[in-house]
């Protein structure tokens, strides 16, 4: 079993006008493309919350105990999406298909996360819905494979059900070590930890795996339609970066975390200790800078609507 995880390092830092604003610590991972640890900082073997960085690992699962669903509906079972139009749509299809209601969603009610999306649901006069809560495409596979196996619909998210103790052997087995503590994830679903050296192996299979397996299925449909994977909104790095380098496959999660892998190259993954998001994309690309790969991510610092700095990678 992981130890907990301990903290990591300086990482990345803020630069207004010159001047160190703020700092972040956090731990990273680095992959060759044998599997073997190239470069790390912090600590990488300690278990953390991978979040939603996750749920390519609990879509194999998902495959793997029946869900019938390729292409851009796998992707969004994978995502985090911003509560788009293609989003909403989407994930209302994949109930309708097998007459799940909407309401079977045990996910909680939210606004969309993009800032279009959400704006045209307040100026439609409606509010908070579990459809638009990024993790429904989650929960909607979740369902209908619940339904595909005769298990319970209403206690699908319950951590004995037959549904989650599948998920969890399957991530157990992807990431090659023992799942160290079971929690609640936002989304309320049952939530794995595990040490960012296994989250950084487990999506190196994925996109390692040979056509046709269950792994390279979910790599697949997740490179091939991004947008359902998080959305177009400025926001949003997994779409821009998976839209800009072909072949890879990227996944971020709350708190500060994201996984990454580029097939015959390698696989990172990252946890920013604060949980600031915007530590991710800079500690990324360092990391793939050291596979050979540039990621351009420095981020812009602004001060009254000009670019007056950058958050940037130190390590």
């Amino acid at each position: 079993m992981s130890d907990l995880y301990a903290g990591g390092e300086l990482l990345a830092e803020v630069v207004r006008n010159a001047f160190v604003e703020s700092r972040h610590h956090g731990s990273v991972v680095v992959l060759g493309p044998d599997g073997e640890v190239a470069a790390w900082a912090g600590d990488v073997l300690g278990a953390v919350f991978p979040r939603s960085s996750a749920k390519p690992l609990q879509a194999v699962g998902l495959l793997r105990a029946g869900l019938g669903l390729d292409g851009p509906d796998l992707a969004l079972v994978a995502a985090s999406h911003r509560g788009q139009e293609p989003h909403v749509a989407g994930v209302l299809e994949i109930l309708a298909k097998s007459g799940i209601p909407v309401d079977a969603l045990r996910c909680p009610p939210d606004y969309p996360l993009a800032e279009d999306a959400r704006d045209a649901v307040v100026r439609a006069g409606h509010g908070r819905e579990r459809v638009f809560m990024n993790c429904s495409g989650k929960h909607a596979g979740m369902l209908r494979t619940a339904q595909a196996n005769g298990w319970p619909l209403e206690t699908y998210l319950d951590p004995g059900h037959p549904l989650q103790e599948r998920l969890g052997a399957t991530v157990a087995e992807l990431i090659g070590e023992p799942i160290a503590a079971t929690g609640v994830d936002g989304c309320g679903a049952p939530l794995f930890a595990f040490s960012l050296r296994g989250l950084a192996g487990a999506f190196l299979r994925l996109v390692s795996a040979p056509d046709g397996s269950r792994e390279r299925a979910v790599a697949d449909a997740m490179r091939a339609h991004p947008l359902l994977v998080s959305g177009d909104d400025p926001a949003e790095d997994d779409t821009r970066l998976m839209r800009a380098v072909p072949g890879l496959l990227l996944k971020g999660g709350a708190e500060g975390v994201a996984a990454a892998a580029l097939p015959g190259v390698g696989a990172v993954a990252l946890k920013i200790d604060d949980g600031g998001m915007r530590a991710r994309l800079p500690v990324l690309a360092a990391a793939f800078a050291r596979l050979g790969v540039n990621l351009r991510g420095q981020v812009p610092v602004f001060g009254g609507g000009r670019e007056v700095g950058v958050i940037r990678s130190v390590w």
